[in-house]
């Protein structure tokens, strides 16, 4: 096989790692779904929090910046999971605001607005103040940090499920697609060679085998099956 062959190979192989994660990614972004539908048909946000929303949104938008060419050229696929996953979860926040009462839905508004102004002035300084190599660092720096903060999500599951001994807050399809998508960027990292993402990719995969472990271990102890998960965010 010569050159030409290997490098559309490898370019092959990498896509596919990058598709796979966008297919995975977008179903941990539906899982919340359910639990709004409820909000909505009740007419209350009752007692659930949308802190794990607006976390995930600010950290779709620092991931969806660091993908574009502007940015780090070639790796549009992380730009096109994190667009999508801006968009559910500022669907989510919409809809929170739309339902909370007055004192909650100000101070969530804040937060969103928050957000937005934080983003507006990392992209501002990372165009006036870098030049396209240390933007990257910037930009690659802060994502790490983001997606390292939202593994606080599955690690309060993991520790929710030792501590019960039960996996009644821990689906078993949203564990597996968080490791299968943890899986997926992790290898589209390896094959772009970009450490940024492979690093909180690979933690992440970590995570996941440690959640399935514990579902295979706990659902078979108790012969239970796993409920409604948790208002958490895996996105």
């Amino acid at each position: 096989m010569d050159s030409t062959g290997l490098f559309s190979t490898y370019s092959l192989c990498s896509d596919a790692a990058g598709v796979a994660g966008n297919i995975f990614a977008i179903v941990l972004f539906v899982s919340p779904i359910p639990t709004f539908r409820r909000i909505v048909r009740n007419g209350s946000t009752e007692q659930f929090s949308g802190l794990p929303y607006v976390y995930s949104l600010l950290n779709c938008l620092i991931c969806l910046w660091y993908g574009l060419p502007y940015v780090t050229p070639g790796i549009i696929l992380v730009a096109t999971v994190n667009s999508v996953g801006a968009i559910f979860q500022l669907v989510y926040i919409v809809i929170f605001i739309a339902y909370a009462e007055k004192t909650r839905k100000l101070k969530m508004l804040g937060l969103l607005l928050g957000v937005f102004a934080l983003f507006i002035g990392i992209v501002l300084v990372s165009i006036k103040l870098f030049d396209l190599s240390s933007r990257q660092l910037f930009v690659g720096y802060l994502s790490v940090a983001s997606l390292i903060s939202m593994f606080a999500s599955p690690l309060f599951i993991i520790n929710l499920v030792i501590k019960t001994k039960s996996v009644e807050y821990m689906p078993f399809y949203l564990s597996l697609s968080t490791f299968l998508m943890s899986l997926s960027f992790f290898a589209y990292g390896m094959f772009k060679h970009d450490p940024f993402i492979t690093v909180p990719n690979g933690v992440g995969g970590l995570l996941g085998i440690i959640q399935l472990a514990l579902y295979t271990y706990y659902s078979r102890i108790s012969g239970e099956e796993s409920r409604e998960p948790l208002l958490v965010s895996y996105a």
